[in-house]
């Protein structure tokens, strides 16, 4: 069968059963939208020992708090949320707004996520009456058709068509290209050449940009609960998620109590010029990233580069001084190692997280750590990002999370910045048509020439 031919084949199917699910009650979706997060719920550990196995990335204990964490948020943050017909009126305006679904969702998946973004992706679609077919990517299809037979299964026994969420089994560029050009909308959670390639298909595109969380710390914090919480995000999943912490610019004042606390917390600190030169090379000696160290331990990354750690290594600590493009270790390192920076002033700390962002993940996120609110602003205002976590993990709160307002999302926009059509977090309210009613009101006061001009 000609590959064309073949996704119209399922493209046919997803809008049969879009067609169908599209008259369903507020309370079957939903019913739905749940079945498909618990069924992800309850086999998260199943999963998170696929996905290890079939790509070789991150961690396997991570991997189950990911799977089941996202799961949680986010259909607790759908439940109860009107999505279907009428969903907002405003009396006073004489406005009433109506979703409509979009039709059928293409979503390309990564290899960093196999289990969360087709899970997501489904559950914000679906809770908008759309119907979802999964590209997955190559390296991690066996754990992406898994997790959407699961999906597919329990829409059944929930009195859904099963056809609402499809797959790829076998995933080329081309039958991926097709997907996106064929399907009524489609987000690209991948590479830069997927996510450009959705933005050519000539279909209402949602992507992503690359990620390079820059992470400012102020003076007036605890080192060691800070680096704690840094710790955490950067060694999360062996760090390859977007949202993990990838440069700690620490104030001169507690730099060696951050680099002590560091330490504490399973550190090796690369600070003399050999070593440094060594990782730099062994990481980004061809000018991207060495795909050997994505997802990998710091102790095997350690060995690419010819340093000898402890075998109980958690992350590399390696100390640099330069920022932007004359730096690649300022870069998005997808893996267990933190550049850590040393500042004078709080402009100067802001400066150097804008070199890296400009040279690698504008759009994207920033943390910072502290307690002083013009120092925050100061930093919000001129960092060219779209989301500024505060005095939070990055890894598991940039996404959304339960004691932040972020939505929870596997897809995080950047903005123009990214190239990305949004700069929030991808949500089901982005994958509907809104209808607004209009009604005239001839008794609305209209304000004068000179109260409007004045």
């Amino acid at each position: 069968m000609e590959p064309k031919e073949y996704v119209l084949g399922v493209i046919n199917k997803a809008r049969d059963a879009q067609r169908i699910f599209e008259g369903y009650s507020q309370q079957s979706v939903d019913a739905a939208v749940r079945a498909i997060g618990k069924t992800i719920y309850d086999n998260g550990d199943m999963l998170a020992r696929l996905a290890v196995d079939e790509t070789g990335m991150g961690k396997y204990e991570d991997k189950i708090v990911k799977n089941q964490g996202k799961a949680k948020a986010v259909w607790n943050k759908l439940k109860g949320v009107n999505s279907r017909g009428i969903v907002r009126t405003i009396e006073d305006e004489g406005l009433v707004e109506i979703a409509k679904p979009i039709g059928v969702i293409g979503a390309i998946s990564p290899t960093t996520n196999p289990t969360i973004t087709p899970m997501h992706n489904a559950m914000i679609a679906l809770k908008g009456g759309n119907a979802i077919v999964v590209c997955p990517h190559p390296r991690a299809k066996k754990t992406s058709n898994m997790t959407v037979e699961l999906m597919r299964q329990v829409l059944v026994e929930a009195g859904a068509p099963a056809d609402l969420i499809q797959i790829i089994p076998e995933p080329t560029i081309e039958i991926s290209g097709l997907v996106m050009q064929l399907c009524d909308a489609c987000i690209s959670t991948g590479g830069p050449a997927m996510v450009k390639a959705a933005y050519s298909s000539g279909k209402p595109a949602f992507g992503v940009g690359a990620g390079n969380v820059q992470c400012i710390v102020d003076d007036d914090v605890a080192a060691e609960g800070v680096a704690m919480k840094i710790v955490r995000g950067r060694t999360y999943d062996n760090g390859i998620l977007c949202t993990c912490e990838q440069s700690a610019i620490c104030p001169v004042t507690i730099y060696d109590a951050m680099v002590s606390a560091f330490r504490d917390m399973g550190a090796y600190y690369v600070e003399k010029p050999a070593e440094v030169d060594a990782l730099r090379t062994a990481m980004f000696g061809e000018g991207g990233i060495n795909k050997d160290v994505v997802g990998a331990s710091s102790v095997a990354i350690a060995k690419m580069a010819g340093i000898e750690v402890p075998e109980n290594t958690k992350f590399l600590l390696v100390a640099i001084s330069g920022s932007g493009q004359v730096e690649p270790l300022s870069k998005e390192k997808l893996c267990p190692v933190l550049a850590i920076y040393r500042y004078d002033t709080w402009e100067e700390a802001v400066d150097i997280a804008g070199n890296n962002l400009l040279h690698e993940g504008t759009g994207h996120s920033a943390v910072i750590h502290s307690n002083n609110r013009q120092h925050i602003l100061y930093a919000a205002e001129r960092l060219p990002v779209s989301r500024i976590g505060v005095n939070m993990i990055g890894s598991s709160g940039l996404g959304g999370s339960f004691d932040n307002a972020l939505n929870p999302t596997a897809t995080l926009g950047c903005g123009s910045w990214g190239n990305n059509s949004i700069s929030e977090n991808l949500w089901w309210n982005h994958l509907v048509n809104i209808s607004r009613v209009a009604v005239a009101m001839p008794g609305k006061r209209i304000p004068t020439d000179s109260e409007i001009w004045g």
